[in-house]
């Protein structure tokens, strides 16, 4: 028998447990985490058991001290002086934090609430309906499922997630569900816009000319994954998403009231808590590596909750896993004898491949293309 301790819950996990099968029955049901919970369950299934945590969880009083920074961006385009001071407040949280929030930032608080909106629709439609459109082929125009790396992570996430490629070659409107389909593409227009100007500021704080990230490719893929995380029975046992690092160029996310995304900040989880009409941006392995850890990506996680649903939308700039053979590595103009690459080149179709091979397993996928 091999009992794993929780802070205060104790797993038990019988000789006989054949993980295999729960798994393959869970995904054969096409109904998702939320199939769980709309047929009453009471005790989360082994598969969704996880590990205790090593790192030290949040105090009031670290929450305080410790809180990412939140960068305004108006008149970013009307008052050079401005501007040079959100360029330091980036460069800063960028090489500190890896993550920080936006306020005013040119997308009307309407469309964030109708993009919550649009994911609450989706998730609600008939389960035979959504059964239509569960797949695991990631190369397919929509892709709904649950748990992307289901049979490779150590334990499953508390949570159904649907995704789809927006640019550069948005899909067909017929491929994307009407209930979450004028807003998905709306949004997104909005999203590829801020994006831009992100990785204009992000250039800058990086010493380059404004243009070079984008000039690089870094914003032409943009890749919509919504997130859905029901109310669960036994959130002590189990995560809404392991700790990981985001494997893109920089990820913008909308998160809704109820929270539970925490960071990790000098070995303890600090509380990303919602801020009314803000959005979350967090650098990605593949800026960690093209600027050759000047800027980090580092590790986060969302926590399983009594609450909910909770819904989040993260638009990842990458292009996943599609075939572009364009290499990657560390800017050349931020290298010299005292600050060699750390990094090999790589396509970001190799780098994916790998992430998607291990899972959300803790490991950094960045270890792994160190020189």
């Amino acid at each position: 028998m091999v009992v794993s301790d929780t802070d205060e819950v104790s797993v038990v996990i019988k000789p006989d447990y054949d993980r295999a099968s729960e798994l393959k029955a869970f995904d054969d049901t096409k109904a998702g985490v939320k199939g769980l919970v709309d047929a009453g369950t009471a005790k989360i299934p082994l598969m969704f058991c996880h590990p205790p945590d090593k790192f030290k969880k949040a105090s009031a009083l670290d929450n305080i001290q410790f809180s990412i920074p939140v960068i305004d961006l108006k008149d970013i385009y009307k008052d050079t002086t401005i501007r040079k001071d959100i360029v330091k407040s980036v460069r800063e949280a960028s090489e500190t934090w890896g993550f920080f929030q936006v306020v005013n930032h040119g997308i009307p608080v309407s469309v964030l609430e109708e993009m919550k909106n649009g994911v609450h629709r989706f998730y609600e439609l008939d389960t035979e309906v959504k059964k239509e459109l569960y797949t695991r082929d990631q190369m397919k125009p929509f892709v709904y499922n649950s748990n992307f790396d289901l049979y490779s992570a150590p334990a499953a996430n508390w949570r159904d997630t649907f995704l789809c490629y927006m640019a550069p070659n948005p899909p067909n409107p017929e491929d994307v569900p009407v209930a979450c389909r004028d807003i998905l593409i709306d949004y997104s227009k909005h999203v590829m816009k801020l994006g831009i100007l992100l990785f204009e500021l992000l250039s800058e704080a990086l010493g380059l000319n404004p243009y070079h990230l984008k000039d690089m490719g870094c914003a032409e893929w943009l890749l919509a994954l919504c997130h859905y995380y029901p109310a669960c029975p036994e959130p002590e046992l189990t995560m809404g998403t392991t700790k990981h690092a985001d494997n893109d160029f920089l990820t913008v996310l909308l998160q809704d009231h109820i929270g539970g995304l925490q960071v990790l900040h000098k070995e303890t989880w600090i509380d990303i808590p919602p801020e009314p009409g803000a959005l979350v941006i967090n650098i990605g392995d593949i800026l960690q590596l093209i600027s050759n850890d000047r800027f980090i990506s580092v590790e986060h996680r969302v926590l399983a909750n009594h609450v909910g649903p909770r819904v989040s939308i993260a638009n990842f700039f990458s292009t996943g896993l599609q075939p572009i053979p364009k290499l990657y590595g560390p800017i050349k103009e931020l290298l010299s004898e005292d600050n060699p690459p750390k990094y090999r080149d790589i396509t970001m179709e190799e780098f994916n491949a790998h992430f998607y091979e291990k899972g959300l397993d803790g490991i950094s996928t960045l270890l792994h293309f160190r020189i």
